[in-house]
């Protein structure tokens, strides 16, 4: 049975995960860089350890100097959180093999997952739809070239152990082809340590559609509805809400089976999320699995009352998953914006600074999870995420009106420091947002016209 969570993360995600462990009547831990000295996580937590300097690498990536942490502090179970050591299989295997429960899959499910063309060919097994291309890493640019070239164009290539929307890149014309396979495979070997990539057919005009599942040992599980992450920027998405607006519901329970029969071949334990492309016509497409909860995942908890991470810890501790489909019935909808210390006007440059001003907004239906406060200081070493805002309302308009309003009220202010925030409201004034017509193009469409 876990008594004691340590929380190998920092920031607004921290902070989420403590508070459950409270509900839940656990202890916590927070660990912290001496970046994040005096972070409101460490303030809260019942013990806080410093675990090494700002860099990540010597801090938050620092497996061994967690484990250290984790026996100093009492912990029995670790949560990742996302980003960071979550979808990491070596060290989901080292907290097993030191007897602690690592608040996740198991480490072979995600070195299967984690490992994108393997996952392909798990998800073909399972018989679920993927864009043409291979199933397989391709080694040789030649051949890749060759692939690419009998698939079509404009083809994208991706990194196999990439994640987080990073490790990819768009190929529109063939002459560029073998200089963007060799920068692909050399970024993806310098960030990933893993040279492979894999090459498929880029839809210009398509809908990102992420179902969230949840699976215990015993073979049970469960989807929780479809969100749309389709405003992106680069890969990194900026609004979030569910259900995904103007999708069929029998498409969405499709979908949703098709996410719990591919996680399925896998062994999926814990808490997931199965991404999807979905073109203008209505079919869609296996992108990867994500083995950890998402940045969005609250607005799943807003349309469901279910709380993700209570559940990742009862699944952790061998208990059935206490939920059957017909008891997920979704109720109204839900939008998150992510509000990031990034200058728009420049590029959505960094725009870090120390915060003079911190004022959320609230009101019935608002939730907003943060990190930040009067006096916090923007580290430059890390992600630049200051706030998740969502909002609920029975239908989309309400919410959209809703989130606008909340946006409206939030101030977040400082020497320097800039947010996402003016543009975030650009979007959700944009027609084609509100009318749900959007794609994954949209926020390029916008960024192009200044």
């Amino acid at each position: 049975m876990v008594t004691t969570v340590l929380i190998a993360n920092r920031g607004e995600i921290a902070l989420r995960v403590l508070r459950t462990c409270r509900e839940l009547g656990l202890r916590t831990v927070a660990v912290y860089s001496a970046d994040d000295r005096g972070s409101m996580v460490t303030r809260l937590a019942d013990r806080a350890v410093q675990i090494g300097p700002g860099p990540a690498g010597r801090s938050y990536l620092n497996i061994p100097t967690i484990i250290e942490a984790a026996r100093l502090a009492g912990a029995d179970a670790i949560h990742p959180g996302y980003g960071f050591l979550s979808e990491n299989a070596d060290f989901a295997e080292v907290c097993e093999s030191e007897g602690i429960t690592f608040v996740g899959p198991p480490a072979s499910v995600m070195e299967k997952l984690g490992d994108k063309a393997v996952a392909r060919s798990l998800m073909v097994a399972a018989g679920l739809p993927l864009l043409p291309g291979s199933h397989t890493a391709i080694d040789h640019a030649d051949e890749a070239e060759v692939f690419a070239d009998r698939i079509g164009y404009p083809v994208i290539i991706k990194a196999a152990a990439g994640g987080g929307g990073r490790g990819m890149r768009i190929v529109e014309q063939p002459e560029e082809f073998l200089r963007a396979y060799t920068e692909t495979r050399a970024g993806a070997q310098a960030v990933f340590g893993d040279g492979r990539v894999y090459v498929e057919r880029y839809l210009p005009s398509a809908r990102h559609v992420e179902i969230q599942v949840l699976c215990d040992q015993y073979g049970n599980g469960v989807y929780l509805g479809a969100r749309d992450c389709s405003v992106q920027r680069r890969h990194q998405k900026l609004i979030e809400e569910t259900p995904a607006p103007c999708l069929p519901a029998d498409l969405i329970e499709e979908m949703g089976r098709a996410a719990l029969r591919g996680v399925a071949t896998a062994g999926y334990v814990g808490a997931g999320t199965v991404e999807f492309l979905v073109d203008p016509a209505g079919a869609y497409y296996f992108m990867e699995v994500n083995c950890r909860l998402q940045v969005e995942h609250p607005v799943t908890e807003m349309v469901t009352g279910i709380d993700l991470v209570a559940e990742q810890f009862r699944i952790a501790a061998g208990e059935k998953l206490d939920l059957t489909q017909d008891a997920v019935v979704p109720r109204g909808v839900a939008i998150e914006c992510r509000v990031n210390a990034e200058d728009p006007v420049r590029g959505f440059a960094p725009a870090p600074g120390t915060l003079t001003e911190c004022h959320f907004p609230g009101g019935p239906f608002v939730r907003v999870d943060s990190h930040a406060h009067p006096g916090y200081r923007i580290p430059t070493r890390y992600d630049s995420l200051l706030a998740k805002v969502v909002a609920w309302a029975p239908d989309r308009d309400g919410a959209v009106r809703r989130m606008r309003s909340a946006l409206s009220e939030l101030r977040i202010e400082g020497p320097g420091v800039a947010t996402t925030v003016p543009f975030l409201l650009r979007v959700l004034d944009d027609s084609r947002f509100r009318t749900a017509t959007h794609d994954t193009s949209l926020v390029a469409a916008l960024t192009s016209t200044g």
